[in-house]
C-alpha cells in the first residue's frame, strides 16, 4: 500500500494565529530600534529630512523583502542580492550611530588617558636630557672657574688640549679671539684678555645652566600638575609652554652626548577627543573599526548586524504563517472551480469521505467534483494522498494531518457557511 508522506505544511497548521501576530509585532518593534539606528547614523553623514526617508525606505525594504524571501518561491536569488545590499547599508549606518553613542563618553577619556601617558613618557625624556646637560654643565663651570684663576696665575691656558670636547672648543675660541688684537699684546700672567674671556665664557655657562635648570623646574611643575582626565587640548598646550621654552641648543651643546634626540611633541590629529561633526564621527568610527578595531567596535557592529539578522529570520519565519498556510491557497483555488465559498467546500468535500480499511479517511474518486478532483491531484502529488484500489473502486486516502486540517479549518464558522446550513426545525 502507498505511504503518505507528511506534508510541510503539516506543522504550519499546528501554528496559531496568535502566536504568528506575536512573531509579526516583534519583527516590526525590532525593525523600528532597526530604523531608528539606522537613521541616527545617516544623520552623521546627511541632513535630517534625507537621513529620515532613506533610512524608512531601507527598513521597509528589509521587512518587506524578508517576508518576500519566506513567502514567495520564485526570484529568491535576486531577492537574497537585494537584502543583502540593503542590510550592509542598515548595518554599516547602525554601527557608526551605536560606536557614537557608546563612544560619547567613553573615548574622550581613554584618549585623554592615553595622552596623559604620552606626555609623562616625553616630559620624563625630556627631563632626563636636561638633567644630564645641568650635570655636565656645572662640570665645565667648575673647569671654566679653574682655566680662568689659571690663567690669571700662569697664562698659556688657552695653548693647552682638553679631552672634553666643549671646553677644548673654549680654549680655541679664546685664542683665536687674542690673536685678533695687536702682536703687541704678550701672553703671559695676570689679568688680561684671555683671563677676560675664559671669566665671560664661565658666566655664560653658568647663565645656560641656570636656564635648563628653570626648564627642568618646569617640567616637574608640568608633570606634577598634570590629570589625565583633561582635555587634549588643556594637556597639549600646557606641554607647548614648557617645552617650547626649553633652550635645546644650548643643552645638546653642553651635554655633547652621543644620542641627543629631542622627544618629539604629541601631535593633536592622534590625540582628538572630541569630533567636530557628524562626518568626522562616521569616519572615525569605521577607520578605527578596520585600524585596531576595540571590544568597544566589536560589541557595537555585533549588535548593529544582531538586529537586521533578527528581523530577518523573524519576517522569513512569520510571512508565511501570516499570509497563510499552503494548504489553504490550495482549497481556495479548488473553491473558485467550483464556483463555491472555500469553507462550504470543505465541507461538501469532507462529506464525501469515509473511513477506509486502514482507518484513514477515503473518497471515491468517481464522487468528486472537478474542484476537488484538481485538489486531490495536487496532494497526491505533494505525497498528501495516495490512489488506492478497494472493492473493485478507486479511492483517494487522504494525509491525517491533511485531513485534521480541513475539518479544523470549519471550526469557526463564516458567514457563508452559516447561511447554506439547513434552518434547525423546533
Amino acid at each position: 500500500m502507498p505511504v503518505l508522506s507528511p506534508g510541510v505544511g503539516s506543522t504550519q497548521s499546528s501554528v496559531s494565529r496568535p502566536m504568528v501576530k506575536a512573531l509579526f509585532v516583534s519583527s516590526c518593534l525590532l525593525a523600528i530600534v532597526s530604523w531608528y539606528t539606522t537613521q541616527k547614523g545617516m544623520e552623521l553623514y546627511l541632513s535630517s529630512w534625507f537621513a529620515l526617508l532613506a533610512s524608512l525606505g531601507i527598513q521597509s525594504a528589509l521587512v518587506l523583502v524578508a517576508w518576500l524571501i519566506g513567502f514567495t518561491k520564485s526570484k529568491r536569488g535576486l531577492l537574497i542580492a537585494v537584502y543583502v545590499v540593503t542590510a550592509a547599508i542598515s548595518i554599516s549606518f547602525s554601527y557608526g550611530s551605536l560606536y557614537t553613542w557608546f563612544s560619547a563618553r567613553e573615548r574622550p577619556a581613554v584618549i585623554e588617558r592615553k595622552l596623559y601617558d604620552a606626555l609623562n613618557q616625553a616630559a620624563g625624556q625630556s627631563q632626563e636630557l636636561l638633567a644630564a646637560a645641568v650635570s655636565e654643565g656645572q662640570r665645565h663651570v667648575l673647569a671654566l672657574d679653574e682655566m680662568t684663576e689659571a690663567e690669571k696665575a700662569h697664562g698659556y691656558i688657552s695653548r693647552a688640549q682638553d679631552s672634553d670636547p666643549y671646553l677644548a672648543k673654549i680654549r680655541d675660541a679664546v685664542a683665536r679671539e687674542a690673536q685678533t688684537y695687536s702682536s703687541s699684546y704678550h701672553e703671559g700672567t695676570g689679568p688680561g684678555l684671555r683671563y677676560t674671556a675664559f671669566d665671560r665664557y664661565a658666566k655664560m655657562e653658568r647663565q645656560s645652566v641656570r636656564r635648563i635648570q628653570e626648564s627642568e623646574k618646569a617640567l616637574a611643575d608640568f608633570r606634577r600638575n598634570l590629570r589625565p582626565l583633561d582635555s587634549t587640548e588643556i594637556q597639549l598646550r600646557n606641554y607647548r609652554q614648557v617645552f617650547d621654552t626649553i633652550p635645546w641648543q644650548e643643552a645638546k651643546a653642553i651635554a655633547h652626548l652621543d644620542s641627543f634626540e629631542q622627544p618629539a611633541v604629541p601631535s593633536y590629529t592622534e590625540f582628538v577627543d572630541r569630533s567636530a561633526t557628524g562626518q568626522e564621527d562616521l569616519l572615525i568610527a569605521f577607520t578605527d573599526l578596520f585600524a585596531a578595531p576595540t571590544s568597544r567596535h566589536i560589541f557595537a557592529f555585533a549588535l548593529a548586524a544582531f538586529i537586521d539578522i533578527v528581523v530577518f529570520l523573524l519576517a522569513y519565519a512569520s510571512g508565511p504563517y501570516f499570509f497563510g498556510a499552503p494548504e489553504d491557497r490550495w482549497f481556495a483555488a479548488a473553491a473558485a472551480l467550483d464556483s463555491a465559498d472555500s469553507q462550504i467546500f470543505i465541507r461538501n468535500f469532507l462529506r464525501k469521505f469515509e473511513p477506509g480499511s486502514q482507518g484513514m479517511a477515503r473518497s471515491d474518486i468517481a464522487g468528486l467534483s472537478p474542484g476537488e478532483q484538481q485538489l486531490c491531484l495536487l496532494l497526491e502529488a505533494k505525497g498528501l494522498a495516495v490512489r488506492v484500489q478497494e472493492e473493485g473502486r478507486t479511492w483517494y486516502l487522504l494525509d491525517q494531518q491533511i485531513h485534521e486540517h480541513m475539518v479544523e479549518s470549519l471550526a469557526n464558522r463564516g458567514l457563508s457557511l452559516r447561511a447554506s446550513s439547513p434552518p434547525v426545525i423546533v
